[in-house]
């Protein structure tokens, strides 16, 4: 039974993202725990802190990067997540952005190099070992990433894929429910 929830937020975001907020408004009404930590650039930093809040009973929510990162992450400790429009292979995606960088929801500039890049790559992971743990939520419309790499890589997994949209997930609250249901969440008494 899940007792805590992760949500796990994209690129150059934070904890006060949109869907972050609104799920976490929602997981008032469930018998979890919700954590959204604020991550670090680094990749392997991020890995680290994630890695500190898992517990047995832990499930994750992870959008773009988050996506990304939650997949590991349920893979390698054998847990459920929900991937919201996820990068499939950041460290190719994110080559272009070498370089100064300003992450515009945590205030601060940083540094974008090789060495990011190259723990993306170690962190990507060729097939999914448990594709049933992971549910992929994806909207065609996404202008950030190309929707089909998605489609394609978690063609194994539970999908909900939805024509239009955009990177943010438009109408995320509709998912809601297909969530609670694939997490297994129970409402509090």
């Amino acid at each position: 039974m899940v007792k805590r929830v992760i949500y796990i937020h994209g690129f150059n975001s934070s904890e006060k993202s949109y869907k972050a907020v609104r799920f976490g408004e929602l997981m008032a009404h469930y018998d979890v725990d919700y954590y959204v930590p604020r991550l670090n650039h680094e990749p392997l930093q991020a890995i680290i802190e994630l890695e500190q809040l898992i517990t047995p009973n832990t499930a994750l929510l992870g959008s773009s990067l988050g996506g990304f990162f939650a997949t590991y992450l349920s893979q390698r400790y054998h847990i459920p997540a929900v991937v919201i429009n996820p990068a499939v292979a950041p460290g190719n995606l994110l080559q272009p952005l070498l370089g100064a960088n300003y992450n515009p929801y945590q205030d601060y500039n940083y540094e974008l190099n090789n060495r990011h890049i190259d723990a993306l790559k170690v962190l990507t992971l060729s097939e999914l070992k448990h594709p049933e743990l992971l549910y992929l939520l994806q909207q065609t419309g996404d202008e950030v990433l190309n929707f089909q790499h998605a489609v394609n890589y978690y063609s194994h997994c539970k999908q909900l894929i939805e024509f239009g949209g955009d990177h943010s997930f438009i109408g995320f609250e509709r998912t809601i429910a297909s969530i609670v249901d694939f997490l297994k969440l129970n409402k509090t008494s």
